[in-house]
Parts: structure tokens; sequence; C-alpha cells
């Protein structure tokens, strides 16, 4: 398996490795950095065209960060491609096989592989689709969640296809909702909520939008999985649905600096209730339809 590679092999890995570019603050000519993390130990992993904040205490992503060429994507296939730990990182700053292992929970992309796989030649998006599948990039998701959740995969491109100008492009953030229920199975947290912020350019000017979903029922019901301290009731969210929220309780949820893009969220109630509590504004979503804006995506 991976983790048996020999120190030559690893070596060879790292030096491969050192020249990735990572996500660009600059994408969308328009500077929007990646979160920090305030008062967390954080280790930077750039990769083709994305990059990952690990959070080495949790051996898991902080938050993720991708720039989206819509003119650029190309439909390549995952055959053959295997799972791999990062040789940058420590092994036990990172999940591996052994959390995936003989059970029914799936290594989550938090960078959506389809998202990254773009380039302006074929070996640049092979590249991007190959480097989707570090360890560092995946998070242990239920796998009725990870295979069944269309929407929240798709938001991402509706986006993409329908909001964003500036030649088609667009930047999302993607990561854990780590919280004080969260099951530890084999050694490692398994989020119970994740967050997707989507930032755009619309009519030149910049803007966002906020999405969580939660897995706590499918996580229940796994057999070799703690259950989540919040099983004694049915949780307030509901089996796997999405939800639109405001960025900034994605903010309060995460410790993520996200002002700047709290600042420019495009769901109206974000402006005009901003002293709702967290989770109290939050509107659940059936289709891309039901998003609501304040701008209309057709124009």
């Amino acid at each position: 398996m991976d983790e048996l590679l020999t120190d030559q092999a690893l070596a060879a890995a790292a030096r491969e490795l050192a020249g990735r570019a990572g996500y660009n603050p600059g994408f969308l000519g328009v500077p929007v950095p990646i979160p920090e993390l305030p008062h967390v130990k954080t280790v930077l992993l750039p990769y083709t065209h994305f990059s990952v904040l690990m959070r080495p205490d949790k051996r898991l992503a902080a938050v993720t960060a991708l720039g989206m060429d819509g003119k650029k994507l190309m439909d390549l296939d995952r055959a053959g491609i295997q799972w791999r730990l990062d040789p940058r990182l420590p092994e036990d700053q990172q999940t591996g096989e052994r959390v995936y292992a003989h059970n029914d929970i799936d290594r989550g992309h938090l960078v959506r592989r389809a998202s990254a796989v773009w380039g302006d030649t074929g070996a640049e998006a092979a590249q991007a689709n190959e480097d989707t599948f570090h360890y560092t990039n995946a998070a242990p998701q239920a796998a009725k969640f990870n295979q069944g959740i269309e929407l929240w995969l798709g938001l991402e491109s509706y986006l993409q296809e329908n909001a964003a100008d500036n030649s088609r492009r667009i930047v999302v953030f993607t990561g854990p909702v780590f919280g004080a229920t969260d099951p530890v199975y084999r050694g490692v947290t398994i989020p119970l909520k994740f967050f997707k912020v989507a930032v755009f350019l619309q009519g030149g000017k910049l803007g966002a939008t906020g999405y969580v979903v939660d897995q706590t029922p499918q996580l229940a019901d796994l057999p070799d999985v703690p259950r989540p301290g919040v099983t004694d009731e049915a949780p307030p969210l509901g089996p796997f649905r999405t939800f639109q929220v405001p960025i900034r309780d994605i903010a309060a949820l995460t410790g993520l600096g996200l002002d700047q893009l709290v600042a420019v969220d495009r769901m109206p109630i974000a402006s005009t209730l901003p002293s709702a509590r967290v989770t109290e504004t939050w509107r659940e979503l059936h289709s891309p339809e039901d998003l609501d804006l304040d701008f209309d995506l057709g124009q």
C-alpha cells in the first residue's frame, strides 16, 4: 500500500510535488487569499490548481482552496489512479488507508475532482486529476453521503456556469466543520458537517455564497463508528440535507478568517438580519433553483 513506499520513492514523490504552484489568490483578477485559521497550527500544501491548508492536530484539512476555469475543463476519468499520502507531511499528520479500510466510509474529495481537471494542455489537466487523490484532499464521509449528494457536488458547477463572469472562473473553498460531538474513529475525527464557499465576479464585483451539508444520521448507522453525541434525538438539520447559509455562520463554526467574503455575501438575508443566530437563517436547498441570491443568475 501507499504507506509502505520506500524512502527513495517518498523522496522522489516529494521532489515532484515541490514544483506545484497551488491555488492562485489572484485567480479572479481580485485578490482572494486562502482563509487563515488563527491560533491553530496549519501546513499549506500546494497542488495543481488547488491548495490544502492542513490541520496536523486533526490529520485533516482545515480548508481547501480551488481555482476553477470553466472554459478549460476537461473530461478525464479516474481509472487507475490510487489514493496516496503526501510525502511532504509526516504520516501521523494525515489520514491513510487504515481509516477507510473494511467499512462503509468513503474517501470524500474536498476539492471536487471534476472541478480541478482543467488546463491549457491535457498533461496539466491530468496532473490536477492525479493530485486530487492525495489523502490530504480527503475526509471521511459515509458512503451514501459521498455518492448520493448530487446537489452538493453540483453547486460549484451550477454557479460557475450561471453566475461567474471573468472568463467563467470561480474560486471554491471547502472543508470540514469540526464540532464537539464529532466521533473519533481509528484515531481520526469524522466531521459531521462540511462547508463550501463559492467566490466569483458578477458584473465586475466580487460576490460569494456559502453552503453547509450534514452527514450525522448516516454515520450513526455505521456499525464500527462511535455514535455522535447528538443521536439521542434527531439532528436539527436532518440527513445529508444541503443548506445555503450566511458566510458569517461558516466563519463562526470553523474559526476561519472569512471577513472579506462575509462582506460580499450574496445571500440577501445575510445583510438584512446581521445579528441572527447561527443556523437561524439557513435555507434548505432541493435544487439549484432554490438558491436565494441578490442577483439574477440569467444576467
